[in-house]
């Protein structure tokens, strides 16, 4: 029996609030209370039915298979290190998933199906929070290691699974990361608000104290060869992740202004660290005319830090339709609900600027640059998706003013220097060639895993493939 055999009709879905507005757009602290209401969590592990198939622990629901029913039931009767031990046998970042994920497991609740499902990812964050704080979590104490040395190239998510997992199986592991502090998308992706890097560092030091070595500014392929890997190493594991932009290639798109996302977001990362304000950035959006281009995540954080550094106005381009406020026909239970959400982003410029910063059905068709090179402006026209394609509505042209375009269309592919470098294989889609579930690539000894694997993807399938190459890598080395 799972939760309260009534609870679910008793209770009603409750969420945990953020913080308020007028409070956090002071500062980068998240956006989280940083206190959980123990009893209306309870309340909403009650809700969890007996459902018999458990969809939100399924594919479609969790890919890490987290046993959502079990530490459901574990909360509501109080039992949160039972709870915590079942959380993490699944999931090796529940203090990240808990955070950033975008929760298909609510998409795919059975209690969904005519009621709000249960709000699982708020439960999940205050098990691993509660953890931390009662001290529950701890190095792993590996009791015996083998004579295999594994090399992990990329430490972000996908890449510290992986290397979590292995050195479990007591094998030696090093991690190469680029840049100059470990976390790779959880660093540099996730803006401070939705994901504090001390939160972060905490989990990596942890990593450290059970025995994984960190080497950074080490750019493989570049900084030292994989060939040079592969006769100090038993195994390589890349992860590297989906760096490589989707560009907007129209005319002026090389004005200065013009930005990458991801460039903003880790230059305000940057500087947040390293001087101890994000405003400090060289990409700041201070006093400018922000347009934001492509929604999702990234660009809802874009929209978040240049609210912080005290943008002038902000606008957010979309190209498809405003998604409707319930599931359409097309997209039933229990597929991800295509729905109109409303994330910490736009509710903070509603409240700044007194209305959601998001446009739809707008195509930039050119940007506008002064003598100078820099960007004063962008051309648009709005746009018709019929059949498969895209449809000008004609006279509906319209010029905007901006002084910082951040380009937020996702990423396309891993970049190729390290597969050159490797003579790996890749697939039609450019990204390093490997099976689901097996993850080894074209040459013997060098396996691969996560968004270089797959394509773009969530932080829980980063997860979820970190630790099945480990679970390969430790097959081929004994």
């Amino acid at each position: 029996m799972m939760g309260k055999v009534t609870g679910f009709k008793e209770f009603d879905r409750k969420t945990e609030d953020y913080r308020p507005v007028e409070l956090r757009l002071k500062d980068y602290g998240e956006i989280f209370t940083g206190t959980h209401n123990i009893g209306h969590l309870q309340e909403q592990g009650a809700r969890c039915m007996d459902c018999g198939v458990p969809f939100c622990q399924s594919e479609k629901g969790c890919p890490v298979d987290n046993l959502i029913p079990e530490w459901n039931d574990l909360v509501y009767h109080g039992q949160w290190q039972a709870a915590l031990i079942r959380l993490h046998k699944t999931n090796n970042f529940p203090e990240f998933t808990g955070r950033v994920c975008p929760a298909p497991c609510e998409g795919s609740c059975v209690l969904g199906l005519n009621n709000p499902a249960v709000a699982i990812k708020n439960i999940e964050q205050a098990i691993v929070d509660k953890g931390f704080e009662e001290g529950w979590i701890q190095p792993t104490k590996v009791e015996y290691r083998t004579d295999k040395k594994v090399a992990v190239i990329g430490s972000g998510p996908a890449g510290l699974a992986a290397a979590e997992e292995l050195n479990k199986l007591g094998h030696s592991v090093s991690v190469f990361e680029r840049a100059e502090r470990v976390g790779g998308l959880l660093m540099y992706g996730i803006p401070n608000m939705k994901l504090s890097k001390d939160v972060v560092e905490r989990r990596v030091n942890l990593l450290k104290q059970s025995g994984i070595e960190f080497t950074t500014n080490v750019d493989v392929g570049k900084d030292i060869s994989v060939a040079q890997l592969q006769n100090d190493f038993d195994a390589l594991v890349f992860t590297t992740g989906a760096t490589q932009a989707r560009d907007l290639p129209v005319d002026n798109h090389d004005a200065d202004g013009v930005h990458l996302a991801m460039e903003y977001l880790t230059k305000s990362t940057q500087s947040l660290l390293n001087t101890g304000s994000a405003d400090n950035s060289d990409l700041s959006a201070k006093d400018k005319d922000v347009i934001v281009i492509g929604g999702g995540d990234t660009g809802t954080d874009c929209i978040g830090t240049a609210l912080r550094q005290g943008a002038k106005s902000i606008v957010n381009f979309e190209l498809m339709g405003k998604p409707p406020e319930t599931r359409a026909d097309n997209n039933p239970w229990p597929l991800w609900p295509l729905i109109y959400r409303v994330d910490y982003g736009h509710a903070e410029a509603q409240q700044v600027f007194g209305e959601d910063p998001r446009q739809y059905h707008l195509m930039t068709k050119s940007f506008i640059k002064d003598e100078n090179g820099k960007v004063i402006g962008l051309n648009t026209v709005n746009v018709d998706f019929k059949e498969g394609q895209f449809i000008e509505q004609i006279g509906s042209e319209k010029t905007w003013d901006t002084q910082l375009v951040l380009l937020s269309m996702g990423f396309v592919t891993p970049e190729h220097y390290l597969s050159t470098d490797a003579n790996i294989s890749l697939d039609e889609r450019g990204n390093y060639q490997a099976n689901y579930g097996e993850y080894a690539t074209s040459q013997t000894g060098i396996f691969t895993a996560g968004d270089c694997r797959r394509g773009q993807s969530l932080v829980v399938w980063a997860i979820n493939e970190g630790r099945g190459v480990a679970a390969k890598v430790n097959e081929y080395l004994v």
